[in-house]
């Protein structure tokens, strides 16, 4: 017998023990906080300071020694024991002999009971074996774990029973108990009836209600579930510690009396403090924390078997500084000594690691209900208490406290507890008057606690000085900086630190804390690994069989949930008849493997199955006893179940299912499997594959996170689906806490392409199991594994497509830290590239072998490396000869930016070629190779003589910008350049088509810019213009072709300024029709300038006449008529943008513009056929005494006019003296026979018709012989038409121009205003003065009243008809 056999032995007398100090060692996992950057998932429960003492590996190794020797003075009677008890086996087998049936010895009897009470059935059933019972309601099996709570199942020395919870009316039903065994089966029933109270519902069938016991919250039968953990939180955030529960009887009005503590101390409602108890939840909260809330929370629940209650520890870090480096906030203020006028406030000091040591104080008060904060001391007081003064008698106070550094000032603390300033009663005084921080504590012992938590002791310092806790830090071994573990004093000389990262190495150190601050550190305790403390393993779990042949029996169970801090190295499994209480040993050698096949079994019999697992620790506590299974040899065709079913990769959306296949395998081989799912207490099942898999895993999907599910395997042959797998531990869709995925990649020196896996946590025991397609890989040429610290490599020896596939990997005794990748063809195919590259490795280049052009025709070749070493060597290689630097070649290189180059400084028709560079660079080289021949190299060549003069040119005056155009805001076109390197002595020339233009300001070369305006621009000014630029340096020119798509692009950009500038159309009338005018900058029949009638197009023509001016465009309508009713528009386009003005022409508008054309064109026919002098006539005539005189004229009218002469505006008769003669209606004259001196005076003829005439004077000067000639003597003023004056002779001087001799004609319109020569029709009388440019859009009308410009006296016995004005301004009003 070895000694662990030995041990295992002893294990009876020191089970609870061994029990008590499993259950204080093994605790769940815990989340790492985000404070602390961890990684780990998951918190812990914290131990209690009394239960969580455990021992250490030293502390176990001696409890283990100890118990070896006292296994040895104990064999003795050890021996005895074991023969006493095979006595008394003799006569239990003996008495087992006797076989008997199942009977009842007390039966069930039927019950009545209310709503919502609880009622328990039971009997007590004999039989040998022992009977098995089970319980039906309504002939349907009782499962507990359908409805948790619902039920409970009982069975103590021999008493049956069912215990209903909380009944309901759906609970009435007759309920029985089966008992069996082998010699037969008997039944027992009885009926349950729950009744409801009247009032509620349903109509009471028992009349009045007895009066019911009334159950006081302490009779409760209160069960916790789920608990909460080790808890981290932020000073201003908040947290909730829950606990769920299930309560029997579950009363709606009566909930469990609950109580919490911190720190053993009684926690009280309030605002900071929230206690909610009901619905299965009792919970905790705190909506504000501050690191006073910091401490062990312990919930007290009040049971019918006494208390129940957990604990767990709350962590509150600092919240983040407004400064950076400022301390934290003080804490735990309060106020001691209180007086009328006077109290005194204490505080403990926060905790410094990394931050600059505290300088003092500053203490605020705040009376109550207010939020006014007013600082008590002027300067920082550097101990934790402060007395304050000048308070108000009977005036209630807060107070505050906020620690100075030398980088700022800490946030303020939580406010104390509200103080009334009164005469000193009986208040709390403040203990301890001795000065000074205490000293450091002496040797700080970190041991193992948990995968993540250290238990750290201290020896208290000598000198205690009023101590108020202590401080401890923490380090990673080879880090700089130190961490806080908590930010609360803490009392006691023990501490277990929470939150670390698993197998990492740290090192802790303890500070003592007084009023007057922290002591010097402690020494630093011996690096300490995080790994669980020692201890024997819980107990294996799930025992299931898996095969029976009538004699034997094959087993399966589930590991241990805590291993005990070292690797499960046996199991050991005992058994016995279900009907006695004596167990038996199975086998005295452990097991490895998690099933055992028990043989020499008796066919027909009940068997339970225990099973304990051990570790270098020991033997752990047994497994429950196993539900009892009937030994009967299997013989269905279909296979039995699988079994070992575990999950990989759990993640928040997926997770892969692992399972072992069946023992049993049933008439044909296992086909396939078929994997079940279903949320956590639900029975709903769902199949995750239509079609079995052939292999034993499965990867699941479409999980929702944070969700718990179950899942059980079936296995399938040719005879069909076989029994189903026991149900899989809940496995919650939630990744671990700093998971990470296995990483493909190629070793950036061997070239060696590899998977790679991180593990976010790790423990002495642990390893990397890898797998391909789930089949573990062991020893394989084809891959190597190598571990180093938490990682894991899988290297390929010589990857190729057989390498293709899904790779895992599972670290063990981790809480399932695993991952996979899958290796793609692609994927595979890009990294054997970069392999090669890395093995071959080649100089990478940014830019290949390229060549670019610089000043004076010089020519560069060069490349760009990603990097370069400075022992990098190259050489330039032309036409198959190396180039080196020297006469005409410039070779070099820069390091930093990887360029290398060479410049030929002369680059002739003799450099044509290939070009190559050859790199080494270490290890790596490289080349590559430019061919500069053919038409490339003659690019290159043009382009290098071009730079080449250009640089010549550039050493005299030249352009630094050619010729260019531009528009101004005016749209004059203005043609600039702009010079360089120009002296006082440059001329500057401007030319068209050769022939030099000289503009009225001359260029000024010295600003650097010169310009030539072309007002009024149009096609007459397209042309090649050129500048030219000299001094006695040298000379440049510059040209500018204004042509083809030039020229279009100028007229767009005056196009874009015309258009943008336009005005509304304007309406005006002439006698030839309806004219519509658009005023804008400048128009120029160039521009691309569209009319439209009603949406359609206008084209030039007799009806519609198209024309502009350099003011305005417009469009005229002769002859109008209905048909040209309607909406006009015209559009100006600049190639981008179109301009768009509108006119509707109906309507009143039209009436009136017709009216208004019809006036004028009546007007213009009479101003055409009245009766007028055609010519003839001289204004002035001097002429000598006896002479003759003939005036003679041409007139003309239609119908004929009539002529009447005048002499001092009295109507000459026809004498002999004055003959009067009108000869073929042309002709008009008058002649004086031997002129006198009385002949002398004005004389005038007037011409009329029907539609009016025309009055023309002649002043005569008669002269006697030898007097000397007069002056001419005008009777009347001239008009402003004055005709040509006579010389001074004996006849009438002839005018000297065909003008007629009219004193009022029609003026002629101006240039500006005359339509295109294209139309055919007179052009309306418009003249300048009747409608000038207008400098707003809109033009003001003018009067439409014509008034003549001075008056002409006319004879009023001579004037037939009044002579129509012919001088009017405007003969209509422009309208818009």
């Amino acid at each position: 017998m070895n000694i662990c056999e030995i041990c295992r032995k002893s294990s009876s007398s020191v089970s609870q023990v061994q029990a008590q100090a499993t259950e204080a060692m093994t605790e769940p996992a815990y989340t790492i906080p985000v404070f602390r950057e961890r990684s780990a998932e998951g918190t812990e429960e914290y131990q209690r300071v009394s239960t969580n003492v455990g021992k250490g590996l030293t502390v176990i190794q001696e409890e283990l020694r100890r118990m070896r020797i006292a296994t040895k003075t104990q064999v003795d009677s050890l021996a005895i024991q074991r023969e006493v008890k095979g006595m008394m086996a003799k006569r239990v087998d003996y008495l087992d002999e006797i076989p008997k049936m199942p009977d009842f010895v007390v039966a069930l009897r039927p019950h009545t009971v209310w709503e919502k009470t609880p009622v328990k059935l039971f009997c007590t059933v004999q039989g040998n074996p022992r009977p098995i019972v089970k319980w039906y309601k309504g002939g349907v099996p009782v499962d507990p774990l359908s409805i948790p709570g619902k039920y409970k199942i009982e069975n103590k020395y021999g008493v049956h029973s069912l215990i209903i919870s909380r009944c309901v009316v759906s609970d009435t039903a007759e309920y029985s108990a089966v008992a069996t065994n082998p010699h037969g089966t008997a039944t027992s029933k009885a009926t349950v009836t729950v009744k409801r109270a009247s009032g509620a519902g349903e109509s009471c069938h028992l009349g009045l209600v007895p009066h019911l016991t009334e159950i006081h919250p302490s009779k409760l039968e209160v069960t916790l579930l789920e608990r909460f953990s080790v808890s981290f939180g932020v000073e201003g955030s908040s947290t909730s510690l829950v606990c769920s529960m299930v309560v029997v009887p579950d009363l709606p009005n009566l909930p469990p009396l609950a109580q919490w503590y911190r720190d053993d101390k009684l926690l009280k409602p309030s605002k900071l403090v929230e206690m909610t108890v009901g619905g299965g939840m009792a919970r905790l909260t705190l909506p504000h924390l501050a690191k006073d809330d910091e401490g062990l929370y312990t919930l007290r629940i009040f049971t019918k078997d006494g208390t129940t209650e957990h604990s767990a520890y709350l962590f509150v870090s600092d919240a983040a500084p407004s400064t950076a480096g400022a301390p934290g906030a003080p804490m735990s203020v309060k106020a001691y000594d209180i007086n009328s006028d006077y109290v005194l406030v204490a505080w403990k000091p926060p905790n410094t690691v990394n931050e600059a040591a505290i300088t003092g104080y500053f203490v605020d008060r705040c009376e109550a209900g207010s939020d006014k904060w007013v600082q008590c001391n002027d300067a920082p007081v550097k101990i934790c208490k402060y007395p304050v003064h000048g308070l108000s008698v009977g005036h209630s106070y807060h107070f505050r406290v906020r620690a100075v550094n030398s980088a700022g000032i800490s946030r303020p603390s939580r406010k104390s507890e509200k103080v009334t300033a009164l005469d000193a009663a009986e208040s709390e005084r403040l203990q301890g008057t001795e000065e000074g921080v205490p000293s450091a504590p002496g040797q700080v012992i970190a041991t193992r606690n948990t995968k993540s938590s250290v238990f750290v002791q201290w020896e208290a310092p000598k000198h205690l000085k009023n101590l108020i806790g202590y401080y401890i830090d923490g380090r990673v071994v080879g880090a700089k900086e130190w961490f806080p573990c908590n930010h609360k004093p803490f009392k006691h000389t023990r501490f277990v630190v929470h939150g670390l990262i698993p197998g990492e190495t740290y090192v802790f150190r303890v500070q003592a804390v007084n009023l007057f601050g922290l002591s010097e550190e402690s020494q630093e305790s011996s690096p300490i690994a995080v790994e669980p403390a020692l201890a024997t393993p819980s107990a294996p779990f799930g025992i299931t069989m898996l095969s029976c042949d009538g004699s034997s029996m094959t087993l399966a169970w589930k590991s241990p949930k805590h291993c005990g801090g070292s690797k499960v190295n046996a199991y050991y499994i005992d058994k016995r008849n279900a009907d006695t209480l004596v167990w038996k040993e199975v086998n005295l050698t452990g097991v490895t493997e998690r099933i055992c096949t028990v043989d020499n079994l008796t066919e027909g019999t009940f068997y339970e199955f225990k099973v304990q697992a051990a570790n270098m620790a020991g033997v752990g506590v047994p497994s429950a006893p196993s539900t009892p299974m009937k030994c009967e040899a299997w013989t269905m065709e279909e296979p039995g179940p699988a079994y070992d079913l575990s999950f990989s990769e759990v993640r928040g959306h997926s997770l892969v299912i692992l399972w072992k296949a069946p023992v049993y395998t049933g008439a044909s081989a296992v086909t396939g499997y078929f994997v079940d799912m279903a949320k956590k207490g639900s029975s709903e099942f769902v199949t995750l594959n239509q079609e079995a898999v052939s292999h034993r895993y499965l990867q699941v999907t479409s999980l929702e996170e944070g969700e718990t599910y179950v899942f059980r395997v079936r296995s399938v042959n040719g005879s069909g689906v076989g029994k189903a797998s026991q149900l899989s531990e809940p496995v919650c869709a939630k990744a671990l806490a700093g998971t990470k995925e296995i990483v493909a990649g190629v070793d950036e020196e061997t070239g060696d392409i590899f998977l790679s896996l991180e593990a976010c946590e790790i423990c002495e025991t642990s390893k990397f199991v890898w797998s391909k397609n789930y089949k573990p890989i062991g020893d394989c040429p084809r891959v190597a594994v190598t571990t180093k610290g938490r990682t894991s490599r899988l290297t390929f020896s010589n990857p190729d497509k057989d390498d293709l596939g899904r790779y895992s990997v599972v670290v063990t005794d981790t809480d399932g830290v695993s991952a996979s990748h899958t290796l793609t063809e692609d994927a595979l195919n890009t990294m054997l590239e970069l392999s090669y590259a890395i093995r071959h490795p080649i100089v990478p280049l940014k830019h290949g072998l390229n060549y670019e052009i610089l000043e004076k025709g010089h020519v560069r070749f060069w490349l760009q490396a990603v990097k370069l070493s400075p022992s990098v060597s190259y050489r330039f290689i032309v036409n198959d000869k190396e180039v080196t630097s020297g006469e005409g070649h410039k070779i070099s290189h820069d390091v930093a930016t990887g360029i290398i180059q060479m410049t030929v400084d002369h680059f002739t028709r003799a450099n044509e070629g290939t070009y190559t560079v050859q790199i080494h660079d270490g290890k790596a080289k490289t080349q590559s190779s430019l061919v500069l021949v053919g038409d490339v190299f003659k690019v290159a060549l043009k382009e290098a003589e071009f730079q080449r003069k250009e640089h010549i040119r550039k050493q005299g005056p030249h352009f630094s910008e050619y010729l260019y155009f531009t528009v101004t805001e005016d749209c004059t076109v203005m043609l600039a350049c702009k010079v360089a390197n120009v002296k006082k002595e440059t001329t500057f020339h401007w030319y068209k088509e050769d022939d030099e233009i000289v503009p009225e300001t001359p260029p000024n070369v010295m600003s650097g810019a010169c310009a030539l305006p072309i007002p009024l621009f149009s096609r007459k000014d397209q042309g090649v213009f050129k500048a030219v630029l000299s001094d006695d340096r040298g000379k440049d020119t510059s040209q500018f072709d204004i042509s083809g798509q030039v020229f279009d692009d100028i007229i767009s950009a005056i196009a874009k300024i015309a258009g943008a500038s336009a005005s509304d159309l304007v309406l005006q009338c002439t006698p030839e029709g309806i004219r519509l005018q658009c005023y804008m900058k400048y128009y120029t029949e160039e521009m691309k300038t569209v009319w439209k009638h009603k949406e359609s197009k206008i084209a030039s023509s007799e009806k519609m006449r198209i024309g502009g001016t350099a003011e305005m465009a417009w469009m005229q309508i002769c002859d109008p008529s209905d048909k040209e009713k309607g909406h006009y528009s015209i559009e100006i386009s600049d190639g981008v943008q179109t301009h768009t003005r509108t006119f509707d022409l109906s309507g009143q508008a039209y009436t009136d513009a017709y009216e208004e054309y019809l006036r004028l064109k009546a007007a213009a026919f009479a101003e055409k056929n009245r009766g007028r002098v055609v010519g003839g006539l001289p204004d002035v005539v001097t002429i000598m005494e006896e002479k003759s005189l003939s005036l003679t004229c041409t007139v003309w009218g239609e119908p004929t006019p009539e002529v009447t002469w005048f002499k001092n505006e009295q109507e000459v008769p026809s004498t002999e003296h004055t003959k009067v003669t009108f000869d073929g209606g042309k002709f008009a004259s008058l002649v004086i026979n031997k002129v006198t001196p009385d002949d002398s005076g004005k004389y005038s003829i007037n011409v009329r018709n029907k539609y009016g005439g025309e009055f023309v004077e002649i002043t005569v000067s008669v002269y006697r012989h030898g007097e000397k000639i007069p002056e001419p003597k005008l009777g009347h003023p001239k008009t402003p038409a004055a005709t040509p004056a006579a010389t001074p002779a004996a006849t009438p001087v002839p005018p000297k121009s065909p003008a007629p001799p009219s004193k009022t004609p029609t003026p002629t319109p101006s240039k500006s205003q005359t339509p295109a020569p294209s139309m055919k029709s007179p052009t309306p009388a418009s003249t300048p003065a009747s409608t000038p440019a207008p400098k707003s859009p809109t033009p003001a009308p003018k009067s439409p009243t014509p008034t003549p410009k001075s008056p002409t006296p006319t004879p009023s016995r001579g004037v037939k008809s009044p002579t129509p004005p012919r001088f009017m301004k405007s003969p209509t009003p422009p309208r818009k």
